[in-house]
């Protein structure tokens, strides 16, 4: 067999890929991973990235203090004001690997797409891809799908404005049941509006714009009432920082560089969190624990670095260690900035100073209140861990520390009752995705302290599987899906499930890590096909689809639901709703509203959100 395979492996078998061709083979390599767009950093989110990042790019060169983007369920349309690209080279910068303008350092010294891969990944991964360049009077137009060149239109004269517009269609094939998420948009601009400062984006008719950088970031972050003390920011060159401390609990980090926002920090972010806790130690002239210094903090820091190195093609995060070729290491960029602004900042806001010192007092109080007891949970956790009937492990995790391309992948589904979690168990996939069972509806810790968290054996356990008691930097699962019926028990404990996260791990649904598992309501079938529908109307297209008199099936919970089809719903094809905080939500209201006594509102918006059995009877009788 050996010699058959040896045999065929001749010059015949080797072919070397166009630009566009591997680009489609390997998208990942491109914008990570793919997803449906129910994850902040899914494929498509990266694919209008690339091309805002280059108007950023002209913005930043002085060119351009507006970007237009037109964004529906399918089409994306950016149109910048910046120089437009050279008419000769239009085709060129959209479809050629290697060609761009940012090769030069010395005209994109502090770029965030320096490779120049950006848009020709986009054009490939589009089913319609048009550029469209106005400069000095003239225009130019390109059309592609999927790469090829469709259209090549002559140069012809305008009266627009210089710039460049791109439309593209995220390719359906390549992005399967993809949709865009409108909260996830509006944070990417602000991003961009906040980093840069004077630049307006108006954004489906809606104007983004802002004055005070990392500032204005944390306001919409946050609600004024909950700091305690207002917000510190400062700026240096190249480098500018924003923070307060609040009541919830953890730590929430946005950090950024080159105007990218790395969602999972680097050296820029490590190093701004060690500086933090080494100024505030020399101010007070006391050794507080780093815990105690970062507990409840909010803050925000953006540097700009020449040739940044990031761990990967979306540049998520940032390995580079130095700001600049021969320059001071990240380390000491940061900590020296840190250090002399901030220590000067306390010194002159005596204010901010004493209301810092209490939160910190406070942090080291709760810390040591709950130590004795946190002691004995993790001895009994750890035991528990050793014969963990509740966690049904996977083998590849999100803190891994080798670079895995599955990593991002990993998940867990908490799951109510032995049924359920047994049809997923039977039908996951056991290198990514991991089961988490509850014995029944878990505690309501609504207004509860952390001591609960160790008191209540199922919520340390949980804790413990998601690895998350000092942070998110050692969180073992990208996904974190909640998976109940879709009824009121399944809706309660859907509920009482976020009150835990919200009360205690807040950064945890803030930083996108919490979702719900979408199960089909339906099933619809004949002797040739089957179609699983999530409501009502897909129910309907179903039955016209199949034609005569199919069967129906009514799913009344998961673990009614077989192994062999619950595969269908949890592999390629899974659907998953992300919990998202709106701007103006107070989550001590939100939770208040949820867990609190106002018992006859809450069972109103549960009866208002529910479809239960009877509305399903009534709807099949019609």
């Amino acid at each position: 067999m050996a010699k058959q395979q040896e045999a065929i492996y001749t010059e015949d078998s080797i072919r070397s890929l166009d630009w566009k061709e591997h680009i489609r083979l390997r998208p990942g390599m491109y914008i990570g991973k793919l997803g449906d767009g129910s994850s902040v950093d899914d494929g498509i989110y990266v694919l209008v990235k690339e091309i805002i990042d280059n108007s950023i790019d002209e913005h930043m060169m002085g060119f351009g203090k507006q970007i237009d983007v037109k964004i529906t369920d399918y089409r994306v349309k950016i149109r910048d004001y910046g120089r437009g690209i050279p008419l000769g080279k239009t085709i060129d910068c959209v479809s050629k690997i290697n060609t761009g303008g940012k090769y030069d350092s010395g005209a994109f010294q502090k770029s965030v797409g320096l490779n120049g891969v950006g848009t020709k990944a986009v054009n490939a991964l589009s089913s319609y891809f048009r550029v469209q360049s106005f400069r000095d009077g003239q225009t130019k137009v390109a059309e592609f799908d999927q790469g090829e060149l469709t259209l090549d239109s002559k140069i012809e004269a305008t009266d627009q404005p210089n710039g460049t517009e791109i439309t593209f269609e995220p390719d359906a094939s390549v992005f399967k049941n993809y949709h865009f998420i409108p909260q996830y948009l509006e944070n990417q601009i602000w991003n961009y509006a906040f980093l840069n400062a004077g630049l307006t984006i108006n954004f489906n008719g809606q104007k983004f714009h802002s004055a005070n950088g990392l500032r204005d970031l944390l306001e919409r972050k946050t609600n004024e009432d909950d700091l305690r003390y207002p917000i510190v920011h400062l700026k240096g060159d190249d480098i500018e920082m924003a923070f307060s401390h609040s009541n919830q609990y953890g730590e929430e980090y946005y950090s950024f560089v080159n105007g990218q926002y790395t969602t999972q920090g680097g050296t820029h972010l490590q190093a701004y969190r060690e500086a933090l806790v080494k100024t505030v130690r020399e101010f007070y002239g006391k050794n507080f624990d780093a815990a105690d210094v970062r507990a409840s903090i909010i803050g925000s820091v953006a540097v700009r670095v020449q040739e940044p190195v990031f761990e990967s093609q979306t540049k998520t995060k940032l390995g580079s260690l130095n700001v600049a070729n021969d320059g001071p290491t990240m380390r000491t960029f940061v900590g020296d900035f840190v250090k002399k602004a901030l220590d000067d900042y306390l010194h002159k806001h005596a204010d901010t100073a004493e209301a810092l010192l209490k939160r910190i007092n406070q942090s080291e109080r709760e810390r040591k209140e709950i130590s004795g007891i946190k002691k004995l949970a993790n001895e009994r956790a750890k035991k528990a861990n050793l014969h963990n009937k509740k966690l049904r492990d996977c083998r590849v995790h999100f803190n891994d520390k080798k670079e895995k391309p599955e990593r991002e992948e990993s998940m867990i589904f908490i799951t109510e009752g032995d049924s359920a979690s047994g049809s997923i168990t039977k039908s996951r996939n056991v290198q990514t995705q991991a089961v988490f069972s509850l014995r029944g509806k878990p505690l309501n810790c609504y207004s509860l302290t952390k001591k609960v968290v160790y008191e209540n054996e199922e919520f340390n356990l949980l804790q413990h599987a998601l690895n998350i008691e000092d942070g998110l930097d050692g969180l073992r699962y990208r996904k974190i899906v909640i998976a109940t019926d879709a009824d009121v028990d399944g809706m309660h404990i859907r509920l009482l499930l976020l009150t835990f996260f919200l009360q205690f791990f807040p950064d945890l649904v803030k930083q996108g890590h919490v979702y719900i598992l979408e199960t089909p309501l339906f099933r619809v079938r004949n002797k040739k096909k089957t179609i699983y529908c999530y409501d009502e109307q897909e129910k309907q297209k179903a039955i016209k689809k199949l034609g005569g008199k199919p069967e129906i099936t009514r799913f009344k919970g998961l673990g009614e639901i077989s192994p062999d089809e619950f595969g269908n719903f949890i592999g390629d094809e899974i659907r998953l709703d992300p919990v998202i905080l709106q701007k103006e939500t107070k989550v001590e209201d939100l939770l208040s509203f949820f867990m609190g006594k106002n018992t006859p509102k809450r069972q109103g918006f549960i009866i208002d959100n529910l479809r239960v059995e009877k509305d399903m009877v009534e709807e099949e009788e019609l």
